[in-house]
């Protein structure tokens, strides 16, 4: 059974960065790309980014793009959001993918 689980987020000031962790279990991890989602109250879940079985990765959201940065370890079946210089905008429920399983999410707050 897939099993992700999501972990990392909290309460941030605008500026700071962030790094979100997933942990994976029930799958070949290694041979599985992975996706990152996040979800703003009151707003569609929208796709972050995606980092393939290489480690090669693709930001989707304009807004991420040269903020944020994915990585995997693929020993210890983890994948990594790196937020950086995260924004009041960026407050969400970040999520990891694989397929059709999700985690619970983890919970970003980007407040003053």
């Amino acid at each position: 059974q897939v099993h992700l689980v999501e972990s990392g987020g909290g309460v941030v000031q605008p500026g700071e960065p962030l790094t979100l962790s997933c942990a994976a279990s029930g799958f070949a991890f290694s041979s599985s790309a992975m996706n990152w989602y996040r979800q703003a109250p009151g707003k569609q879940r929208e796709l972050l980014a995606t980092i393939m079985t290489t480690g090669g990765y693709v930001v989707y959201l304009d807004s991420g793009k040269g903020r944020f940065t994915v990585s995997r370890d693929n020993a210890k079946n983890l994948v990594y959001l790196r937020l950086n210089n995260l924004k009041p905008e960026d407050t969400a429920v970040y999520y990891c993918n694989r397929q059709s399983s999700w985690g619970q999410g983890t919970l970003v707050t980007v407040s003053s």
